[in-house]
Parts: structure tokens; C-alpha cells; sequence
């Protein structure tokens, strides 16, 4: 896949991971974005190295449940770190 290609996926990914998670994590669309293009590394990563499967090609199911798996953890992990305590 090309770098266009994970960028698109991340993009994507980043926009239904933040649908999917409940709360308000902060940091607008665009952190929102980037994050997804991390995460879809992230899940790249987590899937080669774990279950021996990677992100193949753009269309591919497996692809797109990695990346968004992988964009949800990172933006759970950037709202922990983010959250602001409430006092």
C-alpha cells in the first residue's frame, strides 16, 4: 500500500474511531485525524506482531479493522494523557 494510501486509511479510520468512542477526548478534527494515521500504524504494528497479520491492501477487511483498532487505542491513550482532572 502505498504512503497515500495509509494516509487515506489513518484519515478514515481516525474519523470512525472517534464515532465510535464515547466521551470527548479534545483536540478537534484535525488531532483527531493525525491520530488516525498513528493509530492505523499502531494497528499495522499490533496485528503483524501479534496475530502475524498486517494491513494488506486498501479494500481489505482485515485492513480496516486493524487500522481502526489501532486508532482507538491511540486515541484512548492521547485522552488519558490529555484529561484534565476535575476538581
Amino acid at each position: 500500500m502505498s504512503i497515500l494510501g495509509w494516509i487515506i486509511l489513518g484519515l478514515i479510520a481516525g474519523a470512525i474511531a472517534k464515532a465510535i468512542m464515547p466521551g470527548d477526548q479534545g483536540g478537534g478534527v484535525f488531532a483527531t485525524l493525525i491520530l488516525g494515521v498513528i493509530g492505523a500504524v499502531v494497528g499495522g504494528w499490533i496485528g503483524s506482531a501479534l496475530f502475524d497479520v498486517g494491513l494488506e491492501d486498501f479494500w481489505s477487511l482485515q485492513t480496516w479493522i486493524l487500522a481502526i483498532v489501532g486508532a482507538i487505542i491511540v486515541l484512548f491513550i492521547y485522552g488519558m494523557l490529555t484529561r484534565r482532572t476535575r476538581t
